[in-house]
């Protein structure tokens, strides 16, 4: 017995995905693991906040001095940390100038994590491999603790934040399916068997098309 029409295109499109995958994923070893910028990134973000937290910390814990500027600039000021720079309007900037007048160790975390997003937008392997070794030395010579530690953590994964560089290959797109996929699975709160979440996978994620649609819920 011969499939629909529309069923045969589904499969036969579903049949390219997987040619599509198993491409990727030799490729992928072809050039080693990659740490794409995304999560180079949100390393230095949490570093700043950790820098941040701690030196409101202390400045609470200092206020009894009233002549101190330091705690007013340091408070409200983590979304203005951690907006890229090319992004603040006037009052943020502003902000971010109050904090480097009173306070270098943040606004020196603020730099660290700004040059580290300059280093990764570097297209020539050389001048990024460079801007990077560059960054890392100074983060360690930052004395911010939550720096040091990315610096290290990007030295241990090199290799892959460099193969992220010369490539521009991500993994988003597979994160997004897994997501994707997460969320089926979990709207049918489990299957009986895993026969019954493939075809539910394929239906959703296949580009299968039925004619005629099936009806819409009535509304109440």
């Amino acid at each position: 017995m011969s499939l629909p029409c529309e069923i045969q295109e589904g499969v036969h499109r579903q049949a390219s995905l997987l040619q599509d995958v198993r491409q990727r994923r030799a490729l992928h070893r072809s050039v080693g693991r990659h740490d794409d910028r995304f999560h180079v990134q949100r390393l230095a973000g949490d570093a700043l906040d950790a820098v941040r937290r701690l030196l409101v910390r202390e400045a609470a814990a200092a206020e009894d001095d009233d002549d101190d500027d330091e705690p007013q600039a340091i408070k409200k000021t983590r979304w203005v940390l951690l907006e890229g720079r090319h992004r603040l309007d006037a009052g943020e900037r502003a902000r971010l100038h109050e904090v480097q007048r009173t306070n270098r160790p943040l606004y020196r975390g603020y730099l660290l994590k700004e040059t580290l997003a300059d280093a990764l937008d570097y297209r020539q392997p050389a001048r990024a491999e460079k801007a990077l070794k560059s960054w890392m030395a100074w983060a360690c010579r930052s004395r911010l603790q939550p720096f040091v530690r990315v610096a290290r953590t990007l030295r241990a994964h090199f290799d892959g934040v460099f193969a992220y560089i010369r490539h521009r290959q991500t993994n988003g797109l597979a994160e997004g399916l897994n997501n994707k996929l997460r969320i089926i699975s979990r709207r049918a709160y489990g299957f009986h068997s895993a026969e019954a979440l493939i075809a539910m996978l394929f239906l959703n994620s296949g580009g299968i098309q039925l004619s005629p649609r099936l009806p819409r819920p009535t509304p109440c």
